[in-house]
């Protein structure tokens, strides 16, 4: 029952890995629901309280749930925890940790300070989620799957732009043409890291599978951030996610 709460707190929470978990072997979705689930729990934490210190308190539960995960004893009753318990590689720990630690960022309204703190936030966010999916199906650890998961993170968070502008934040450290150029750069890194993915990893670097799509958008047209223009089509997203499983793709 805990991973059909894991595999639902995914499907309500984000969308695209939902497809893309599902797209995989049951055995590999009963690794990465409880991941991801981890993921949209402490990445809506922010977002559920205008209280900036409650928010920081529900992202010190998480680093806690994952010290007991850490420390191989008891822990606490809790549909994630105790699913993603199972499955997390316990070298993986650490690199979630820092996941939560970055998204205080998303407690508080200010900018990234600049191009290197926005990169450490996509590094630490979804490059670490990445990362600790791929380890937790059995691939060793390689900066590959950091390079997939920060390609993805940026185009989700460019899509992201102009909710995050309505909800008071600023989200953009720089122009539009700065922007460009990183999601010019985030595609080239992108299709070079998934030439040397292993197929026992395929399953969690599909999720990335419409990065491709929103970054070659965006360093085409910058104003499409702001603008909401980023968004792919119904039909390119599941035929984009059927097409690379079909080839067996990363």
């Amino acid at each position: 029952m805990s991973l059909q709460a894991c595999a639902e707190i995914v499907r309500r929470g984000d969308a695209d890995r939902f497809l893309s978990a599902m797209a995989a072997a049951p055995a590999d979705r009963a690794v990465l629901f409880p991941i991801y689930a981890f993921n949209v729990e402490v990445a809506r934490a922010p977002w559920v309280t205008a209280e900036p210190m409650i928010a920081e308190m529900r992202l010190q539960w998480w680093r806690d749930a994952l010290a007991e995960i850490a420390a191989g004893g008891v822990i606490r009753s809790h549909e994630v925890v105790t699913e993603l318990a199972h499955v997390l590689p316990r070298e993986m720990v650490p690199v979630l940790d820092a996941l939560v630690v970055a998204r205080r960022w998303d407690v508080y309204r200010e900018a990234f300070e600049d191009a290197g703190h926005f990169r450490e936030y996509l590094t630490a966010t979804s490059g670490g989620l990445m990362r600790a999916a791929a380890s937790a199906l059995g691939a060793e650890d390689r900066p590959e799957f950091s390079h997939i998961g920060q390609a993805q993170g940026l185009a989700n968070f460019l899509r992201a732009v102009p909710r995050l502008v309505a909800a008071g934040r600023k989200p953009l450290y720089d122009d539009g043409a700065m922007l460009a150029d990183e999601a010019g750069q985030a595609l080239v890194s992108l299709r070079r890291a998934r030439r040397a993915v292993p197929a026992v990893a395929r399953p969690a670097t599909r999720a990335a599978w419409l990065a491709d799509t929103v970054l070659t958008k965006a360093a085409r047209d910058p104003e499409a951030v702001i603008a909401g223009g980023l968004e792919p089509s119904e039909f390119s997203r599941r035929s984009g996610l059927l097409w690379r499983g079909l080839l067996r793709q990363a």
